[in-house]
């Protein structure tokens, strides 16, 4: 099998994962070359492999993963799964019919590449207000333009630690190596970082895969080849959403860096953490408005990370 797509799913939107499958339905690749593998991660009730069966091409099964979280259900896809190339489709992500025939060929282009992203774009359920195209990168959302780009290493010359590329892949469409993905899984369980788990939004799997394979000489890009569809539903794009969910992304993104010594910020001891809150609490204006508030909750998550990275570092 040369590739795997895999899908992890905790509680599926049926009208959703419906069209993610629907895009991978009508994929150029033909059927007898890749495979769909989709991650039960602990729904209630599970996935009914029967009512997906007639959406699918022959080549998808369910497997089950109980423990819950999505970097259980990830290793678990890898395990179950016999691709040299593997795809991560989120169930709200509707990829181009091109997508994973332009996988296969850009990993063959480029022997180093271990992990690559492209464009996602997206489909909102409901028009956003204004204020919330700030907050869009959180969502997953993202063009970085024509110009395909690779990174140069992880610690590029002068740098003085190393640096996460900004155009890194994001979880939405990730394309792998297996071979470069499995430094990441085989990393020892006790470090693992929070990642999203049912409804708690801290992230921080996505950085953490790139950074482990590319901290074993692998490289990571971007191509504009590569494009997907991000169906975002009315409540991603409220206030209070958006709100937890940049505390959680800067919260873990604080903490992936620590591990990785990638990360420009000092730790700080706990027991400032909510005197630091309160003042950025003025020095954000957070009861002016939406964008303020969102704003806010991402400086929290931000000094939460430091003092919990402070506490990783065994400080």
């Amino acid at each position: 099998m040369e590739l795997s797509v895999l899908i992890p799913t905790h509680n599926p939107h049926a009208g959703r994962l419906e069209r993610a499958l629907a895009g991978l339905r009508v994929q150029s690749l033909p059927a007898d070359r890749w495979e769909i593998v989709l991650i039960d991660n602990a729904s209630v009730p599970p996935v009914d492999a029967g009512t997906l069966a007639p959406l699918v091409p022959p080549n998808f099964r369910v497997v089950c993963e109980p423990v819950a979280g999505l970097t259980h259900a990830r290793k678990r896809g890898f395990a179950e799964s016999d691709g040299e190339i593997a795809v991560l489709v989120d169930d709200d992500n509707v990829l181009a019919p091109d997508y994973l025939a332009t996988v296969l060929r850009l990993f063959a282009a480029n022997p180093r590449l271990g992990a690559l992203g492209g464009k996602s774009i997206p489909e909102f359920a409901t028009p956003p207000p204004v204020w919330a195209e700030e907050f869009f990168p959180l969502l997953a959302l993202r063009d970085l333009g024509p110009a395909p780009l690779v990174s140069s290493g992880l610690r590029p010359v002068g740098a003085v630690r190393n640096e996460y590329p900004v155009f890194a892949p994001i979880g939405a469409g990730m394309a792998l190596r297996r071979q470069a993905v499995q430094s990441w899984l085989a990393g020892d369980p006790g470090r693992e970082l929070p990642d999203r788990r049912g409804g708690d939004l801290t992230s921080g799997g996505d950085n953490d895969i790139v950074l482990t394979l590319m901290a074993h000489g692998w490289e990571a890009g971007y191509s504009p080849e590569l494009s997907l569809v991000h169906l975002i539903p009315s409540g991603r794009i409220e206030r209070d959403y958006l709100a937890r969910l940049n505390r959680g992304i800067a919260r873990s993104w604080i903490q992936v860096l620590a591990k990785h010594d990638a990360c420009p910020w000092p730790g700080i001891p706990g027991w400032t953490v909510p005197v630091r809150k309160l003042k950025a609490w003025f020095a954000h204006r957070a009861w002016a408005g939406p964008a303020e508030y969102i704003r806010w909750q991402g400086a929290c998550g931000h000094f939460e990370g430091q003092a919990l990275s402070t506490k990783h570092d065994g400080a």
